[in-house]
């Protein structure tokens, strides 16, 4: 259980405020509820530019970091298609630096081209670094927009090409930071050696001050069901060939989205899992392979990946996943497996909260969601979930039409084939 506190500033600041006197550090987390979907189709990339562009300097403070780190502090941020999160923590005797730190970039950036120059340059290196010229680096950048065709998940965080980050201008920054980075899009966490009474004295000292203004509102496009089932197949100088298959799945707050999770854990988590069992160890077509979910806050994805074994095709190794998940959708799992990836996912929740940053994260991220006792709820609906739960979401998210399928063929370097698309044949 995360005890906690929360009030809001009159600017519309969400704020929480977790004690924890075991520890002689403090936590302090923004959550902006701004990420890749929040972005123009001809201009993505630009929630993770602005990530990076968040510490090239304010209005008041020309540096981040030395501060920070001068008090004995690090700090960190990252950006998702759903939110950019900036954490820090210190020693709790020097939070208020903190503080000013964070509430100074959110009054505002100092807005310099040349401090826009040199992070375009910095994340265009991660984009080529990453996701260009890494093996499988690219894999996400050719299924998002295979799985998505109308929803702006279809674009990875880093974005759909370079070209948008190297088009990024400065009234474009400007405009960005307007309406996301103001005080009602954001949820503050306080958490370890901190009074609840001083830490609403540093955020009403420090944010209030700061203008608030009207809510963001988004109106993004839903995803239409999914009816047939979508094919895309590439070559690439990679070590193995890789199979990849992705199924859309409830959004992170629907009723039935643990037990698409627990499905997820069935399938593939650790070497229990059916596909590591039946497709790793007793027949072997396989190197590795694995199931999980993005979680998103809206509707996301199960997501199958594995690397095959040299000789096998994928065509082989497409099929014998097809039949693991079809005994899935054909009948209700024992009680007892269920029972193991419960408890599994419990102990990761148990353990996710011995660190007091993730305890601040997932208050925000609870918070965003609409009530921040979600994060003490978790555990309460997995344990819920029945075998009949479990086999109803098989049936209704593991439906071949449901599924956007990758393979990704090895090939030597010298010998070059297109991607080719295609929507398979329903079954």
């Amino acid at each position: 259980m995360i005890h906690f506190e929360e009030f809001t500033l009159a600017n519309g600041l969400r704020c929480i405020v977790h004690e924890d006197h075991t520890t002689p550090m403090a936590v302090l987390n923004v959550l902006y509820n701004v990420g890749a979907r929040d972005e123009d189709a001809d201009h993505t990339g630009f929630a993770h530019l602005f990530e990076h562009l968040m510490f090239s300097g304010s209005v008041n403070i020309p540096s981040y970091d030395e501060p920070l780190q001068r008090v004995g502090g690090e700090n960190n941020a990252f950006t998702s298609p759903d939110i950019t999160n900036y954490y820090l923590t210190v020693p709790a005797a020097n939070l208020e630096t903190g503080f000013w730190l964070e509430s100074d970039r959110m009054l505002s950036l100092a807005f310099s081209e040349n401090g826009l120059e040199v992070q375009r340059k910095v994340v265009v290196e991660e984009f080529k670094q990453n996701y260009l010229n890494q093996p499988y680096g690219d894999v996400w950048l050719k299924l998002r927009p295979l799985a998505y065709q109308h929803h702006p998940y279809q674009w990875a965080t880093i974005g759909k090409e370079i070209s948008h980050i190297e088009n990024a201008v400065m009234d474009d920054v400007r405009a960005f930071f307007k309406k996301h980075y103001a005080p009602q899009n954001a949820v503050l966490v306080v958490a370890g050696a901190v009074t609840v009474a001083e830490a609403r004295r540093l955020a009403e000292k420090w944010f209030e001050p700061i203008a608030g203004g009207p809510a963001y509102e988004r109106q993004l496009p839903a995803e239409p069901r999914q009816t047939e089932p979508r094919f895309l197949e590439i070559a690439a100088d990679v070590p193995l060939s890789a199979l990849y298959k992705v199924y859309h799945m409830p959004a992170r707050s629907a009723d039935d989205y643990y037990a698409v999770d627990l499905l997820s854990d069935l399938l593939g988590r650790g070497k229990s899992s059916r596909l590591y069992q039946q497709l790793v160890k007793e027949n072997p077509l396989f190197n590795s392979i694995s199931a999980s979910v993005t979680g998103s806050l809206e509707p996301g994805l199960l997501v199958v990946s594995g690397k095959l074994n040299t000789g096998v095709t994928l065509e082989a190794a497409d099929a014998a996943v097809e039949a693991v998940l079809a005994t899935l959708r054909e009948a209700p799992v024992a009680a007892d497996e269920l029972e193991k990836v419960k408890n599994q996912a419990e102990a990761s929740i148990v353990f996710g909260e011995i660190e007091l940053l993730n305890r601040a994260m997932n208050l925000a991220y609870s918070k965003l969601m609409g009530d921040a006792n979600l994060v003490n709820q978790e555990s309460a609906r997995l344990q819920a979930v029945t075998p009949a739960a479990v086999h109803a979401a098989a049936q209704e998210v593991l439906r071949p039409d449901n599924c956007s399928t990758l393979y990704y063929r090895a090939q030597p370097a010298t010998e070059t084939v297109p991607a080719t698309l295609a929507t398979a044949d329903a079954e």
